[in-house]
């Protein structure tokens, strides 16, 4: 009898990854609320047998989270980590940030909470938010950017960004990127 189980577990394992690739590519085409339907097609498989493997939704996407998002916002926070100047940690954060959102559908979905029962996307966004309230911190102390500027307000400017970016208004990289440097400019301190 272990003869005929190991074929299966076989199977059972390239099924796991042919689905968990599929839904990478899906997710990142059309972001984590997409439906299953479109994973399991992609996967060759039934929605049936994505619930059989992962639980449901949100296991799937805890299955795929690190490699879809995770591994992009933790690199944003460790090369921005590493900058010394205070404005240029705040702005390249919020840029690489920004050009995430604007690269990455699921990266929307992240930051916008779209599954909030997923465990390890809620520790992710708390993570970012984390971050970022600290550059902001660090750039106001060295009267670099607006004081009046508040974590609520750096949170929806994030948030805002990524809710453009759904709206289907497309734009170029390059546009999008000249319109991100308009508004890094306005939450410079101006001098009195």
């Amino acid at each position: 009898m272990t003869g005929p189980e190991r074929p299966r577990r076989a199977d059972a394992r390239r099924n796991v990854e042919g689905i968990r690739r599929a839904a990478l590519d899906v997710f990142r085409s059309g972001g984590l609320t997409t439906p299953l339907d479109e994973v399991a097609r992609a996967a060759g498989v039934s929605k049936g047998t994505i619930y059989h493997r992962f639980g449901s939704r949100r296991g799937l996407i805890d299955a795929v989270v690190d490699e879809l998002v995770a591994e992009r916002i933790q690199g944003i926070i460790a090369a921005v980590g590493r900058l010394d100047d205070p404005l240029a940690r705040f702005e390249e954060y919020l840029l690489r940030m920004w050009l995430l959102q604007y690269d990455e559908p699921a990266a929307n979905d992240v930051l916008l909470r779209a599954m909030p029962d997923s465990e390890p996307l809620v520790h992710l966004c708390e993570r970012a938010q984390r971050f970022a309230l600290g550059v902001l911190t660090d750039a106001q102390r060295a009267g670099a950017v607006r004081a009046d500027l508040t974590p609520e307000d750096l949170h929806h400017l994030i948030l805002e960004r990524g809710v453009v970016v759904q709206a289907g208004l497309r734009q170029s990289r390059e546009d999008y990127q000249r319109r991100l440097r308009f508004l890094l400019d306005g939450l410079r301190r101006v001098p009195a």
